[in-house]
């Protein structure tokens, strides 16, 4: 089956540095005659403010054209036929993968070659993507995978990320298993990997290494930061190892992931927030940079799935004290518009205070936020239906609060960039009373992995809210990423690829493409777009958990042999 897709931007006119040409007085002859030199000065002033209101009626309009098209012919938008379009991107960019690049780890589609991180490959992208095929119901392509799969060896000398590693492979696996009706090729693989994964957790702490070699099992420190591993490395393993555990029977897995949990809260962290590297000899904290963005950002999503997806009661306690620190210490408002955002503490919380020293830096990492609060808050009930519950209170009301407006944030980070419409990797909120923009990028910031949180958190907001403007943002940014990252061969041949520079183009018009194509475009950026645009509900939040790399798992009750710590008074 193939669909047609529209190309271009059907509700995005943004300026592109052009404006309308201002009227330009002329010098006139002297002349002694009063009125006839009144006269043409008052031509002159009507000329000049004809040109600014038209200035302004096109830069009002090219500003607000998105808006107002949404407003006027929402109801004209068949979001079926948008997620459907969708699934053709995916189709269309995944066959192109598949005759240039198959089974390779890495691919470049300028170059249509594809390379392996490795002396072998390790299914980075065919295991990660793999879910995203079965979702959008691609029988044919998950089939092609799935044999793949099957015959692929994870026992060679190399050194992996274990946390890349467990996210990526090991979730796509153990969510295929589950996606697939248990077929045993996908947990028979799962084993395999976990088993070559598991020397990691041989520290002094019980917190992993950063990396394992796969054919011994020797567990290695950061080759920087003295060794440390970050701690969103170390404590965003834990939905996939419990998981594992609840399939196998095998308790060593959970006992891991809560030994990392324990030793990481026996730290007594001032107001939930915690620095973002940790000793995985001594299992102390090490340095005192807070931030919510990069080795810091899945420690706090993985505290509230933590819940979601066992009932360990726990975990919400830590998670609900996170979010009071993150509110009294983290939160910022930019101006002019007073954005919300989540800023640094390149010091960490000083006294009890922290906000006169708040970096106004956020990764677009940070977006993520947004819809972990709305589902922590909602428990992955609809909004109406959330507040009825007994446990509804004004806390929750609150974290969901500040989830909808970092949502419109990270939208903003999206629109306000007038060149492509796309988010850079970072941008710095702006504080001046006296600038007009609500945020800048540094040179060495402007670029766009195609990274999914911003989309990710569109999808959790509409569908808890139902609100249609989150669907209407995530088109717009759909519409973008077709516009400005597409490559399209000689052949007609499609693919997508991450850009050097959302700000500018090349002198003939062209994006600033950098030809590389994440594997997260597939496994995650896609797929929360096709989930955002569907009306099914596929994937319930009432029953699963997506993993940090948008792997859905199955929501369980842990079995009885399955104990939870309990935190130190």
């Amino acid at each position: 089956m193939s669909f047609n897709i529209t190309h271009g931007n059907t509700y995005k006119d943004k300026p592109t540095g052009r404006s309308l040409p201002l009227y330009y007085s002329r010098h006139f002859a002297p002349t002694t005659n009063f009125k006839t030199k009144n006269k043409k000065r008052i031509m002159l002033l009507k000329g000049f403010l004809l040109s600014v209101v038209l200035y302004l009626i096109y830069y009002f309009a090219s500003h607000t054209l998105n808006n107002l098209q949404f407003t006027l012919f929402n109801n004209e938008v068949d979001w079926k036929d948008v997620q459907l379009k969708v699934r053709q991107a995916m189709l269309d960019s995944w066959h192109t993968y598949e005759k240039h690049g198959w089974g390779t780890d890495v691919y470049h589609p300028l170059l249509e070659t594809g390379e392996n991180m490795g002396p072998k490959p390790l299914g980075w992208m065919i295991v990660d993507s793999i879910d995203t095929l079965m979702i959008m119901d691609c029988p044919e392509e998950v089939e092609r995978a799935r044999l793949w799969i099957k015959d692929v060896d994870y026992k060679f000398n190399y050194e992996v990320n274990n946390f890349e590693t467990t996210i990526r492979m090991l979730g796509g696996l153990l969510s295929a298993y589950h996606l697939s009706n248990e077929d045993e090729v996908y947990l028979n693989k799962a084993i395999e990997l976990a088993s070559s994964l598991a020397g990691a957790y041989d520290s002094p702490s019980g917190l992993p290494y950063a990396s394992v070699n796969l054919q011994t099992g020797k567990g290695i420190k950061n080759h920087v930061d003295n060794g440390a591993s970050s701690t969103a490395e170390v404590a965003t393993l834990q939905l996939e190892l419990k998981y594992l555990a609840k399939l196998t029977g095998d308790v060593q897995w959970w006992d891991k992931a809560q030994k990392i949990m324990q030793v990481l809260d026996s730290n007594n962290v001032v107001d939930g927030l915690v620095p973002i590297y940790v000793n995985v000899d001594t299992g102390k904290y090490q340095g005192k940079l807070i931030r919510l963005g990069s080795r810091g950002d899945s420690y706090y999503e993985y505290l509230i799935k933590q819940y979601l997806q066992t009932g360990e009661s726990v975990y919400y306690e830590m998670y609900r004290e996170s979010v009071e620190g993150v509110r009294k210490h983290l939160v910022g408002k930019s101006k002019p518009s007073g954005l919300t955002f989540i800023g640094e503490l390149e010091r960490g919380v000083i006294n009890g205070g922290g906000l006169s020293a708040l970096s106004n830096k956020m990764d677009h990492l940070v977006c993520f936020y947004g819809g972990t609060l709305a589902v922590g808050a909602t428990k992955g009930l609809v909004l109406e239906e959330a507040r009825k519950q007994p446990w509804w209170d004004a806390e929750r009301e609150a974290h969901f609060k500040l989830g909808e407006e970092l949502t419109y944030t990270c939208y903003k980070m999206y629109h306000d960039v007038d060149a492509t419409g796309l988010s850079p990797e970072i941008v710095v909120f702006n504080n001046d009373p006296e600038k007009d923009t609500d945020f800048y990028i540094k040179r060495l910031d402007r670029h766009n992995l195609q990274r999914p949180e911003t989309v990710e958190l569109l999808f959790y907001l509409y569908r808890i809210t139902g609100d249609e403007k989150y669907r209407q943002w995530g088109y717009e940014i759909f519409n973008n990423f077709m516009k400005y990252t597409k490559v399209v061969n000689d052949k007609g041949e499609v693919s997508f690829t991450s850009l050097n520079d959302v700000t500018s183009f090349n002198q003939d018009g062209s994006p600033k493409m950098r030809d590389n194509t994440e594997s997260f475009w597939f496994a995650e950026t896609l797929k929360y777009l096709y989930l955002l645009f569907d009306d099914a509900d596929t994937i319930d939040l009432r029953e699963y958990v997506f993993n940090t790399e948008a792997h859905p798992l199955p929501v369980f009750k842990p079995d009885e042999g399955f104990k939870t710590w309990s935190r130190a008074k």
